[in-house]
């Protein structure tokens, strides 16, 4: 029986080739073929392409590396009929635009001092710190004089001071470096038009003379900056500053929320001596209130101490301390009944004889009997008055009687109702004209 060859299946030698399939080297040369055959026709696919939408540039393209790799400069790009309107871009030798950095950066250019001594002159004399500096560097910031303060880079003759402690004449005050506007302008967040702020203050303005200027400061208008408070008073007076050596000072302060007679120093003589007739307590000030029910004793002296007590908000209010408390202050407030209301409300008028922080909100919440719309001394929420009176501070800086700083005569000054208490007033019946029993009480 002869022996014969396997059909269908692998050829018994390696380069058996009768009827039994392809070797390797015949696999390899079709695998290179296809590879080719699909090189070509991608080829032709992106040629067709390049054809059919005439945004695409018709540059010449090298064809593709194996891995599929394509260089930027290579690819196509589309050309759309928008981008063909946009102007060219800037020339090398045309001026470069501006970010708005390098904006800002020109617009709040700087100096910056070194350190330095300033001695005190007389007419300086027994000025507060704070005012002093804002006195001698305008555009100083209220807020940096405070931080300078607090880290103990103020000094006065060598010593550490606080914002409110008064200097005399001589000496040395020690003021580090500053970064002041080249302008010499307050910050820009204290910037107001001239002549809207000139306006305004003649239209609050109850009393002027050369060395003088009372206003009836708005409820709700800070008296001096503070941490986000850039509308004040102390910023407006810029605008009536013809220069440094006649521009206008605060000699006392009232809080934001009160409304009233403010006394204005036009010149450095009556800001000294406006000071010292606060200090001795020449002056004599009279407060209107509406206050929540009515006190058993119709008039009465308020004698207590006072100190600051701190809140968790970060907020502050003062507190009845006892005597020797650290920050302990002594306080004296007279007051009288003018009128009431159904047992609800009562209207006093009041006369503080020192001049603390919150001194009248706080002794009236001690009698029990704070100020209506008060949001310090007074809650609101558990107390029963008549409907139609605001939740705003009812306090008002009723009257102000001083001797004028260049003895001529006095100084007397009365303002009216702000818009909300005139509205309670009218509310209540209550009549403003009747004679005041507040002027009976003692000055000291």
């Amino acid at each position: 029986m002869t022996r014969g060859t396997r059909t269908g299946g692998r050829a018994p030698g390696k380069g058996g080739a009768t009827g039994g399939g392809r070797d390797r080297r015949g696999r390899g040369e079709d695998r290179e073929a296809r590879k080719e055959q699909g090189r070509k026709t991608a080829l032709g696919r992106a040629a067709a392409v390049r054809g059919a939408k005439p945004g695409y540039r018709d540059e010449p393209r090298r064809a593709a590396k194996p891995t599929g790799y394509r260089p930027r400069e290579d690819r196509p790009q589309r050309i759309t009929e928008a981008e063909r309107e946009l102007p060219r871009h800037r020339e090398a030798d045309e001026a470069p635009i501006r970010t708005k950095r390098e904006a800002g950066a020109e617009a709040s250019e700087t100096i910056a001092t070194g350190v330095q001594t300033l001695v005190v002159t007389e007419d300086e004399a027994g000025m507060r710190v704070d005012r002093f500096l804002i006195a001698r560097f305008p555009q100083l910031p209220f807020s940096h004089i405070q931080r300078i303060a607090r880290k103990g880079e103020l000094r006065v003759d060598m010593k550490r001071v606080d914002t409110n402690d008064r200097i005399e004449a001589g000496q040395k005050v020690r003021v580090p470096p500053l970064k002041l506007s080249a302008d010499g302008q307050r910050p820009r967040g204290q910037q107001f038009k001239e002549g809207d702020v000139r306006a305004f203050l003649k239209s609050i303005t109850l009393y002027e003379d050369a060395d003088v200027l009372v206003i009836d400061k708005p409820a709700g208008l800070a008296v001096q900056g503070g941490s986000g408070t850039t509308r004040h008073v102390d910023g407006m007076l810029m605008a009536l500053a013809e220069d440094e050596t006649t521009r206008p000072r605060l000699v006392h302060r009232l809080d934001k929320d009160t409304a009233g007679c403010l006394v204005i120093a036009k010149t450095r003589f009556a800001a000294s001596t406006l000071a010292k007739t606060f200090r001795s307590r020449t002056a004599r000030k009279i407060y209107w209130a509406l206050v929540y029910l009515v006190p058993r004793v119709k008039q009465g002296r308020i004698s207590t101490y006072l100190a600051r007590e701190a809140q968790v908000d970060g907020d502050s209010r003062m507190k009845v301390a006892a005597h020797g408390d650290e920050g302990a202050q002594h306080a004296v407030t007279y007051y009288a009944t003018v009128e009431t209301a159904a047992q609800k409300v009562a209207w006093l008028s009041m006369k503080p004889v020192t001049g603390r922080t919150h001194q009248l909100r706080a002794h009236a919440a001690h009698i029990g009997h704070p100020i209506i719309g008060d949001p310090k001394y007074f809650d609101r929420h558990n107390a029963e008055i008549p409907g139609g009176i605001q939740n705003r501070l009812h306090l008002l800086a009723r009257r102000i009687v001083l001797p004028h700083p260049r003895g001529q005569g006095v100084i007397d000054v009365t303002a009216p109702l702000p818009d909300h208490m005139k509205q309670s007033w009218n509310l209540l019946g209550f009549d403003a004209s009747p004679y005041d029993p507040i002027v009976e009480a003692p000055d000291e």
